[in-house]
């Protein structure tokens, strides 16, 4: 699976598990070093747990004065990280789990929670070129509320400050500045 913001994260693609990778580092380096300052390892299902869109690029002939430039509707996916959606993820080294999975000795569980599915599902969007305007084309969610349970775990002899998920309400509200997406 790509590791860029082409391709929607899902925890299973081609019949393997999917993890990301979230690190950050300081905004001014320390000398010739940029430290990493918290890491997160998680299941690709905690960003997206459907694994059945397939992501195609397509494209459309005729724009343009002379009719002959190719507009291409190349997709790109912006998704919170770990850093919007949780609490105590900061300054901590932490792996993400679906909660049926455990990842062996030596971790020490830090937090359980929930990710519910929305309510409706986008399923198309059109966008008007004079205006520049995109809207989208949703459906209900036939999984509507349904919930996808993780856990948080460190390594034994770790802080263990627990690991909370954050209220929709202000990821969205953190989110409208358009920080800390993957790929931003």
């Amino acid at each position: 699976m790509s590791s860029n913001n082409s391709q929607v994260p899902t925890g299973l693609h081609n019949g393997r598990t999917v993890y990301y990778v979230f690190g950050r580092y300081p905004k001014h380096p320390d000398g010739d070093s940029y430290p990493v300052l918290d890491l997160v390892l998680c299941h690709g299902d905690l960003l997206n747990a459907d694994h059945e869109y397939v992501h195609e690029n397509k494209s459309v002939k005729g724009f343009g004065s002379y009719g002959d430039v190719l507009i291409r509707d190349r997709k790109m996916y912006v998704v919170p990280t770990p850093f919007h959606l949780l609490d105590g993820v900061a300054h901590q080294q932490t792996l993400i789990l679906p909660a049926e999975s455990q990842p062996g000795a030596g971790f020490l569980r830090v937090g359980e929670f929930c990710r519910r599915e929305a309510p409706q599902l986008i399923v198309g969007y059109t966008f008007d070129l004079k205006t520049n305007a995109i809207r989208p084309r949703g459906i209900p969610n036939p999984g509507a509320g349904r919930e996808h349970p993780f856990c948080a775990w460190r390594l034994r002899g770790s802080p263990a400050q627990a690991v909370l998920m954050r209220s929709p309400r202000a990821v969205d509200e953190e989110l409208q500045g358009g920080e800390g997406h993957a790929g931003s």
